[in-house]
């Protein structure tokens, strides 16, 4: 098992490496993918089909001379844009602005990765944003059009925190939402399901379980939580907890829930090892047992994903910075998610063209 000081050192190496990549061979390499828009930026891309059509939740991005740190300042995010597509290769339809920071009543600023769901006619928003005491929480907004204009609740779902919800549906109609993230996330300093100020990153425990994403049943209005939130446990082969030290297969933020063939797929980054990883299990609320990484790093520090099938096949959604090569400023990509026959992912390189050819 590494210590936090030896990822931190592959998390740099991996970084450097990169970036070099980018400033000296791009031109000898090809990306997977091209940016779904290029017209603004967009990223942590929430992808749902709602009548036969595709819609992308992603966070949108937006120009800052904030410097880069570990708290994410940078990502000063305040509005968001809905993305809709009718058919696979078909441009996107980028929406008017579906909800602005200064229209929730609660919100301050960065409005991160969102995510939606739908019932009985009515479109539901699901978004991080720091409240007026800068602590992250997480609110609703309703709307009876898939693109918005979404009107926000006007305080946050009570027993959540944190980043990066994500909703579930099953198919008995019970909905689950999962949430947080370490490091600007804030997920390690609610221990004790207080907040705690003070630390800035993780617990840095690492020979103790680490901090894992938190899972509630909705209650049937989709705005409140019809239990509390609890941990949604990722454990090894051995049924054991992933340790805080283990940063290549740890969660670290970007929760997304699917179903295929009758098994649970939880997806996440690994945030500062800059991976895709999933985990299975029989349950929503898990536990989930790890089975590996199925999105190598991207182009900028890491990426946070969807996953979704439509039209008989089935998309990965991501970001990367091909546009800008600045952290702050990405651009949404998919492309196909190729499984083997024992259900295991294969790796998607986003470096790779589509025959295969680097």
């Amino acid at each position: 098992m590494k210590s936090f000081a030896s990822a931190a050192v592959v998390s740099a190496l991996i970084f450097l490496g990169t970036q070099a990549v980018h400033s000296q061979e791009m031109e000898h390499r090809q990306f997977l993918s091209q940016p779904l828009v290029t017209s603004i930026y967009t990223a942590d891309p929430s992808a749902h089909v709602f009548h036969g059509k595709l819609y992308i939740y992603p966070s949108h991005d937006v120009p800052t001379d904030i410097p880069d740190d570990d708290l994410g300042s940078e990502y000063a995010m305040h509005d968001y844009r809905v993305l809709q597509m009718d058919a696979p290769g078909k441009p996107p339809v980028i929406g008017p602005v579906a909800l602005d920071v200064k229209d929730v009543p609660w919100a301050s600023k960065q409005m991160w990765a969102p995510d939606a769901a739908y019932r009985n006619g009515t479109y539901y928003l699901y978004f991080p944003a720091r409240d007026k005491q800068g602590v992250f929480r997480i609110g609703v907004a309703t709307s009876s059009d898939p693109m918005g204009p979404f009107k926000a609740e006007p305080e946050p779902i009570a027993g959540t925190y944190s980043i990066d919800p994500a909703v579930f549906t099953d198919g008995d109609g019970k909905s689950y939402i999962y949430f947080g993230g370490i490091w600007g996330g804030q997920l390690e300093n609610w221990p004790t399901g207080k907040f705690t100020a003070g630390s800035s990153t993780d617990l840095k425990q690492d020979d103790k379980p680490a901090l894992m994403p938190k899972v509630a049943m909705l209650a049937p209005d989709m705005k409140h939580l019809a239990a509390p939130a609890k941990d949604a446990v990722i454990v090894d082969e051995n049924g054991k907890p992933l340790l805080g030290g283990d940063h290549d297969r740890r969660f670290f933020e970007a929760s997304w829930m699917f179903k295929r063939n009758g098994l649970y797929y939880f997806t996440y980054s690994t945030g500062d090892t800059h991976f895709l990883a999933y985990a299975v299990g029989k349950s929503p609320l898990g536990p989930f047992t790890y089975k590996g990484h199925f999105l190598l790093p991207v182009q900028g520090w890491t990426t946070h994903q969807s996953v979704v099938e439509w039209e008989g096949k089935w998309w990965l959604f991501y970001a990367d910075t091909q546009l800008s090569n600045k952290n702050h400023l990405r651009n949404v990509k998919m492309t196909e998610l190729h499984f083997n026959a024992d259900g295991s992912i294969q790796m998607v390189d986003p470096f790779a063209s589509p025959d295969g050819k680097k």
